[in-house]
């Protein structure tokens, strides 16, 4: 069972759901709302990286409104994300936050991130070897046969990771060899770290999706490719998890001849749609996340008080007798 919601008042907000389901400025407008005020802190793998601007639709200086925001532009793209890593980090900025008198509101759609942040998570060891070899397989046999072999040894696994994700397809199939388990065994039971209030923001589905497609269009005209020619002089093409990022993937596929730009621009807008459903399907599972509508026309503000509705409820829970 998970951690009990109501035996103390939460010391993280969690602004949670798929992308392009509007967080960040939910995000933002709670960190203003908030007695003491909010900082931010982000659990968008992709948006740890500097320079991955445009393709991961993070916020401008001017539409962080003054809010600090943390864990962003922490990482060069040729450097490999490290979820171990991240949870240090996300859990040291949290103490410094709230160690200012202001809220920590760890806000993303990265699910692993997000539970690796708030949970007590242990991560498996790594064998240099055994990666090796599975890498070796990737690179021979390309991530969708090797998500197969994964779907064959371990399904459930298979069904959390996208068949092009094969960096985490990789990691999966390693834990399996190494502790001789499922890699769904490596996540138990769900309990916060901290107390910890989760929110998950509902957009009914075809609404999403619209939202998606013009998301990427909206990338492509505002410069994507520019962004991912830019990258790539940088190291973008040696960086095992940035050069995977949905949009920088199909970009670069389509620079180096596979494809048009216009054939790039239709199977991002298509694998983000898949990947949101994943992400919702993800964030689903855990009872512990409150979800609120949040159709087209939700205002991020009524969204950001309804959200101090629910704290001013768990503190006033807390506060009365059992």
């Amino acid at each position: 069972m998970g951690q009990s919601t109501c035996d103390h008042p939460p010391d993280v907000v969690a602004v949670v759901g798929p992308t392009a389901s509007g967080k960040s400025d939910v995000g933002v407008a709670l960190a203003r709302q908030l007695p003491g005020g909010g900082e931010v802190v982000n659990a968008d793998a992709m948006q740890l990286y500097r320079g991955m601007d445009v393709g991961t639709a993070k916020l401008t200086e001017v539409e962080r409104r003054g809010v600090p925001h943390h864990l962003l532009d922490v990482l060069d793209v040729h450097q490999t994300a490290d979820v171990a890593g991240y949870q240090r980090q996300a859990r040291d900025a949290f103490t410094e936050i709230t160690a200012r008198g202001r809220t920590p509101l760890l806000v993303g759609g990265s699910g692993l991130y997000v539970r690796a942040a708030l949970d007590d998570l242990r991560f498996p060891g790594t064998d240099p070897a055994v990666r090796a070899r599975w890498e070796a397989e990737l690179a021979a046999r390309g991530p969708a046969d090797l998500h197969a072999e994964l779907a064959r040894r371990d399904p459930d696994a298979a069904a959390r990771i996208l068949p092009s994700n094969g960096r985490r397809t990789v990691r999966a199939l390693e834990v399996g060899e190494i502790t001789g388990q499922p890699f769904a065994a490596s996540l138990p039971d769900p309990r916060y770290v901290r107390p910890a209030l989760q929110v998950g923001l509902a957009v009914p589905r075809e609404q999403l999706d619209a939202r998606i497609d013009a998301r990427v269009r909206r990338m492509w005209d505002t410069g994507l490719v520019a962004e991912v020619e830019r990258l790539a002089a940088q190291g973008l093409r040696e960086g095992r998890t940035a050069s995977r990022a949905l949009g920088y993937a199909q970009v670069l596929a389509a620079l180096d001849g596979a494809g048009t730009l216009e054939e790039a621009a239709e199977a991002t807008a298509r694998l983000t749609r898949r990947f949101a459903r994943k992400q919702e399907s993800w964030f689903r599972r855990d009872p512990r996340v409150h979800w609120l509508d949040a159709p087209d026309g939700a205002d991020p503000e009524e969204l950001a008080a309804r959200v101090r509705r629910l704290l001013a409820a768990r503190a006033s829970a807390v506060g009365s007798p059992t």
